[in-house]
């Protein structure tokens, strides 16, 4: 349950080392609450910067005559690879947590919604608006929805990630 390791996801295989910088956002616990924690537990999540959080960030760069950041993702990727923990600290950054990888000591639910919901029994920060839908409809339904408030989401995103909610499932596509 302790936060040994945090990295960036790198060319898919090998990352960087973040570990000291993760350490200082606050949305990331340091010790998981709570129970049936696995022994090892691989948490994938998005390390991001808000709308509002940016902006400051950039008022804040201009007035010491700063290069501000060209937008929030570069921010929170400059932010979170800086070489002094303390800079990091001082940045916006939350996480959200979307998945998990390597597993062992434990067991988790079966599906990915249930998953979620573990992680944010443990005290991970998950996205709320999380949804499970069924069929074609459903998802198209879902992504209109999210088409039309984008633009008043309080933090960028490239569009709507759709998963299997069976891992069975998952592992046979």
């Amino acid at each position: 349950g302790l936060l040994v390791r945090a990295a960036t996801r790198g060319d898919g295989v090998t990352g960087e080392d973040v570990t000291q910088n993760v350490r200082t956002i606050e949305s990331v616990p340091l010790k998981l609450a709570g129970r049936s924690i696995p022994g090892v537990l691989e948490v994938r999540g998005e390390v991001y910067m808000s709308h509002a959080a940016s902006e400051a960030l950039n008022r804040q760069a201009r007035a010491a005559g700063q290069k501000p950041f060209v937008n929030p993702r570069n921010a929170a990727a400059g932010s979170l690879r800086q070489l002094d923990p303390a800079v990091t600290a001082q940045r916006p950054l939350e996480m959200f947590c979307y998945g998990v990888g390597k597993v062992s000591g434990g067991r988790l639910a079966d599906t990915h919604t249930e998953i979620l919901a573990q992680l944010g029994d443990w005290h991970l920060r998950v996205y709320e608006d999380v949804q499970r839908v069924a069929g074609l409809a459903g998802c198209v339904e879902y992504y209109r929805r999210y088409e039309q408030r984008r633009e008043q989401l309080p933090f960028e995103i490239d569009g709507v990630v759709f998963k299997v909610d069976r891992l069975d499932l998952q592992d046979v596509l």
